[in-house]
């Protein structure tokens, strides 16, 4: 939970006290109501991870916590969360915000250090990406459709992006990435781990500098790195084609004016 100081200033909802007529009362007292509709109908699984923009209050108006604070918006696993929050996305369709009355008994329970009481939160549902634990159905083979680099890099855009810069070979970068086997095994990912990682592009394996400068913020690309472009016969590293999901979170400023 972010310390109050480091809070935006972000003021209670007219109805955080009490929800209104019109909102959607559930039999395990989990209350809703829609603020803005989604863009679509599908709804995320209950062992999916989804990536929102929230802030909570208590029903008394007081901010206690906001992604926004950290100037990113924060990645869950479903089956991780509290028991209203979870309800609450998993009637949310992608794009959608709405606001929760969450009962103690579903949110934090008496937990030391935090609220007590029924408290609020607004969620924008921002994406949904199934648990990395399931591989791509494409893992073992780039499909027909994957566009191929001289180097023998291929690639497929999954998701596009909201920016227009590329980084450089020399940029740093957060991402949030996956990486299996062709034969599906997962061997690493920050999202099972829920945080991003910030990387230099000239310090990871060669398929990622490339493929990274290819990406703009907010896309995510599926990359099939060919041995060579990866860990090679590296002890202790996986051999052979390497497939990756890569989220270009953000280009990060030079080293020189980040410390």
């Amino acid at each position: 939970m972010v310390s109050a100081r480091q809070l935006p200033d972000i003021p209670a909802p007219a109805d955080v006290a009490a929800p209104p007529a019109e909102a959607v009362r559930s039999s395990s007292g989990l209350v809703s109501r829609i603020v803005t509709a989604g863009t679509g109908t599908e709804t995320p699984q209950d062992t999916d991870f989804v990536t929102v923009d929230y802030t909570g209050w208590t029903s008394e108006g007081q901010l206690f916590d906001s992604s926004h604070a950290r100037g990113m918006p924060s990645l869950f696993a479903l089956n991780r969360v509290m028991a209203g929050w979870r309800e609450c996305v998993l009637m949310m369709t992608l794009g959608e915000t709405r606001r929760c009355w969450v009962p103690q008994n579903l949110a934090y329970n008496g937990q030391a250090g935090r609220p007590i009481g029924t408290v609020v939160f607004d969620i924008e549902l921002l994406d949904v990406r199934r648990t990395p634990n399931v591989p791509p159905p494409d893992v073992a083979a780039p499909p027909a459709d994957a566009t191929s680099t001289p180097s023998g890099l291929q690639y497929k855009v999954i998701k596009a992006g909201t920016g227009t810069k590329h980084p450089g070979a020399r940029d740093w970068v957060t991402v949030h990435y996956s990486g299996w086997t062709t034969a599906g095994a997962l061997f690493d990912s920050t999202v099972m781990k829920g945080n991003p990682a910030t990387l230099d592009l000239n310090n990871v394996i060669r398929g990622w500098t490339e493929g990274l400068q290819l990406m703009v913020e907010g896309e995510r690309t599926r990359f099939w790195v060919p041995e060579k472009l990866a860990y090679g016969r590296e002890r202790g590293k996986p051999r052979g084609m390497l497939v990756f999901d890569i989220d270009l979170i953000r280009i990060e400023p030079p080293v020189r004016s980040r410390f």
